[in-house]
């Protein structure tokens, strides 16, 4: 007899779960199926896991595959398992393909191709639903989302665009989805836009997406200029879609709890902020080529004034702009100085000038510290006046991030809005207008 074991979370469990599990079953003559715990899914960084674990187990049953359930609760265990049960083939999907390499020290590893396009078919009768994403544009962001939105509960990503049909196409035989060359057909495809395409493309793109009843969440910088975002925003709240951009330090867990702190008294009143973000970028990629729309500030300027918005306000006296500029009349090094009443804040970023990137909060009983990348916002540090007064506090930072903004962007389309507060309109507005003073050349030294 040939046993078969796979794993999975098999939440909101529909038609792609099943055609696994038959696959699997077809391998062999008995099939384990083991099914993982919530806090097993959150150590491995999956969220928004929405049905619970009997649910889980009760609908892998239901399937009539399953030979025997299991609950998989920790690392290592399949390796475990499959000695245990004597297992000769270990099966996934294969959007996981290498990472079990390492099974096959016990048994054969086979993984099997993922179903394309999930029908939400199955899920009918239930409250919840399988969303179906679309990308715009191809670039390393978009290659960053996929394997991201995986690891997002209730989300599956089907397809592509790109005005290249060819770069379209590629990308779209690397994740296993489909490519359009024609924007309509992409718009019927999918529920929802991800708009990881160039800057000065991002306010035709969220227009167009929800004029065409979709929910947008669109990369940093969401717009160039105030007044787009403004508009976009109200736009999408007469259509009822939800409009969302993507800063993902906004998002993470670790950053909410440092403005948390940092706005409790526990430092006093925040009169400064400093936030430095620089990066060596190649001289020959876009960022440092397109002479209209490139630059540190464009690419980076959205990550250093989000703690200055966020902890000051959007009501600032005067913005002004220091710059060291390349050969093209791009800027490799740019400081923003933000002046309030009673409070300033510096926003530095950079791409051919490499400084210490951290973040610092000064208040008048003491300061925050955050070395880089505070833009993951893993640790911090509270001091205080007698230098042997030091807090510290950690909060995990998964993979790359992007999954924190896309869960909470799954959860306002799914008529929550908790999360509304990370990151609201107001402050991407006001990130619009700095980016929209900045690029007029308005407060340039």
């Amino acid at each position: 007899m040939t046993k078969v074991i796979t794993y999975g979370t098999f939440d909101l469990f529909h038609e792609g779960h099943y055609r696994l599990l038959q696959r699997a079953k077809e391998l062999g003559d008995y099939l384990i199926v083991g099914v993982t715990t919530e806090e097993y899914d959150q150590t491995r960084g999956k969220l928004n896991v929405v049905d619970s674990l009997m649910t889980r187990i009760e609908n892998v049953k239901k399937s009539g595959f399953a030979d025997e359930v299991l609950i998989e609760s920790s690392p290592g265990q399949k390796a475990l398992d499959i000695q245990k049960y004597q297992v000769d083939i270990f099966t996934v999907g294969s959007d996981w393909v290498g990472q079990f390499d390492y099974l096959n020290e016990y048994c054969k590893v086979v993984y099997l191709e993922r179903t394309k396009n999930i029908s939400s078919t199955m899920l009918r009768a239930q409250k919840a639903s399988i969303r179906r994403i679309g990308i715009i544009g191809t670039g390393r962001i978009a290659n960053r989302f996929i394997p991201e939105a995986k690891l997002v509960s209730g989300l599956n990503t089907e397809a592509v665009y790109n005005p290249h049909a060819e770069s379209a196409k590629r990308f779209a035989r690397k994740w296993g989805i489909d490519a359009y060359e024609d924007l309509e057909a992409f718009y019927q495809a999918v529920d929802a836009v991800y708009i990881a395409s160039p800057h000065e493309t991002h306010y035709g793109y969220i227009k167009s997406a929800l004029g065409h009843g979709k929910h947008v969440l669109c990369e940093k910088p969401m717009v160039l200029e105030k007044a787009q975002a403004e508009e976009l925003f109200e736009y999408a709240k007469e259509r009822g879609l939800i409009l969302f951009e993507g800063i993902k330090t906004a998002y993470c867990p670790g950053f909410s709890k440092l403005l948390g702190i940092a706005c409790s008294g526990m430092i006093g009143t925040v009169r400064n902020v400093e936030a430095c973000f620089t990066k060596l970028e190649n001289p020959q990629n876009r960022e440092l080529v397109d002479v209209k729309h490139g630059g540190s500030f464009t690419e980076l300027g959205s990550y250093v004034m989000l703690p200055v918005i966020k902890l000051l306000g959007s009501q600032f006296e005067d913005l002004r702009f220091d710059s060291i500029r390349g050969e093209n009349g791009l800027d490799l090094f740019t400081k923003a100085y933000f002046r309030y009443p009673g409070a300033m804040g510096t926003a530095t970023c950079g791409l051919g000038v490499k400084s210490e990137g951290r973040l610092v909060i000064s208040g008048t009983l003491g300061y925050i510290v955050v070395e880089a990348p505070w833009w993951k916002t893993a640790y911090f540090e509270v001091h205080h006046e007698d230098p042997r007064d030091v807090e510290k506090f950690s909060e995990r930072f998964l993979g790359d991030g992007l999954r924190y903004e896309i869960s909470d962007f799954l959860s306002m389309i799914n008529g929550s809005n908790k999360s509304e507060f990370k990151l609201s309109r107001g402050d991407s507005a006001a990130l619009a207008g700095g980016m929209e003073r900045f690029l007029a050349g308005e407060g340039r030294k």
